[in-house]
């Protein structure tokens, strides 16, 4: 895929998003909104009934969408689209790659998405200041999500002086988030990507309702999390494969530990003392 064509589809992801913005959708509309903005470079030359299929909904349910978007009907919404679309469909190239290949481009082009929406960095900045005064701090992540959490949680403990993981759910989550509240905590940060696991939706609203301001990576802006969520991150995942892969949330992590240290004024010590503890116990080989 050529630098243009990964461009443009950004463009169109960025549209999409923009057209979506400021109207409540339902459950079913996020879902085909999500749809959309993941398959941004196709959309304007699918059949409502192709979209229909590829979200996973009805034809009638696509119709209905695009009239509360405001147009007459699905093909007047096509019609825009394609208006403000790239003149070629990257077809050809995209034929030329097995699925694998298929995979990894498709995973550059959430990540040049992620650059685009890092242009503004004013949301990651405020999220670093959040995740910086929260003492403690719960970082969430269940399921899928699990591994961003932890990773996020094993660095951040590096500069932060109470991070609390929460990995595992049941009915302990709940008491954690209340202990992490009454210890003082007034944030929390939550890792979100599908299938989204209905306990993460019950545990943000339980912190919330506890105090605790919510700041959320998820795949999308129309994750079933974002009703609940005060500040929302999106990243999107790969779906080419048999499994999701989530390049652009476990980046989107390391940016906001990047932010998180921006706001710590001794982030940067605690580096240089593990990095002397870690060198006098002769902990790592290179």
């Amino acid at each position: 895929m050529s630098d243009a064509d990964t461009g443009g589809a950004e463009g169109a992801a960025a549209r999409l998003q923009q057209l979506f913005e400021g109207h409540r959708l339902t459950p079913t509309q996020r879902r085909i909104a999500h749809c959309m903005v993941r398959r941004a470079a196709d959309v304007p030359f699918l059949s409502s009934v192709e979209l229909a299929e590829l979200a996973g909904v009805s034809q009638p349910s696509v119709t209905r969408f695009a009239v509360a978007l405001g147009f007459d009907g699905y093909p007047a919404l096509r019609r825009h689209l394609r208006e403000v679309a790239p003149a070629e469909r990257p077809e050809a190239e995209a034929a030329a790659l097995n699925e694998y290949q298929q995979a990894v481009q498709a995973e550059i082009g959430n990540l040049r998405h992620l650059a685009a929406l890092l242009a503004d960095p004013a949301p990651v900045e405020r999220a670093g200041r959040l995740l910086a005064g929260s003492r403690p701090l719960p970082v969430l992540g269940l399921r899928a999500a699990s591994a961003q959490a932890r990773g996020f949680a094993y660095f951040a403990a590096k500069v932060h002086p109470d991070v609390r993981l929460l990995d595992e759910g049941g009915t302990m989550l709940a008491d954690r988030i209340d202990a992490a509240a009454r210890a003082g905590a007034n944030a929390l940060l939550c890792f979100a990507l599908p299938r989204h696991p209905r306990e993460v939706v019950d545990a943000l609203e339980h912190a919330r309702e506890a105090g605790l301001t919510v700041v959320t990576v998820a795949d999308s802006a129309f994750a079933p999390v974002a009703g609940h969520t005060d500040l929302l991150l999106p990243a999107a995942v790969g779906t080419g494969l048999a499994f999701d892969t989530a390049c652009a949330p476990m980046l989107l992590g390391r940016v906001l530990l990047e932010a998180m240290c921006d706001a710590l004024p001794d982030a940067q010590a605690s580096l240089e003392e593990f990095d002397a503890r870690a060198a006098a116990r002769g902990l790592f080989v290179d």
